[in-house]
């Protein structure tokens, strides 16, 4: 099962959201429903960036990474 990495934005707080899924559409309908608490406040979310990995433990390893190092940071560094 292949698992991305995503980066959000939101306007309305000035902040990133770094996450990881299997089911990107989903989990994007989640933070734009107010069905995720760590977001709800923030919506509407845009999608940045999806980085695709290969299994749960890459992806969990990569929004460890780009969470330390920020996600704007992370983000200018890879263009």
């Amino acid at each position: 099962m292949e698992y991305v990495v995503y980066i959000l934005f939101s306007e309305k707080l000035n902040k990133y959201y770094v996450g990881y899924t299997n089911d990107l559409s989903e989990r994007i309908e989640r933070h734009n429903t107010s069905r995720s608490k760590y977001t709800s406040r923030g919506i509407p979310w845009k999608l940045l960036k999806v980085y695709p990995c290969k299994d749960r433990s890459e992806a969990v390893q990569l929004e460890k990474v780009i969470k330390g190092k920020g996600a704007r940071r992370y983000m200018e560094d890879k263009k």
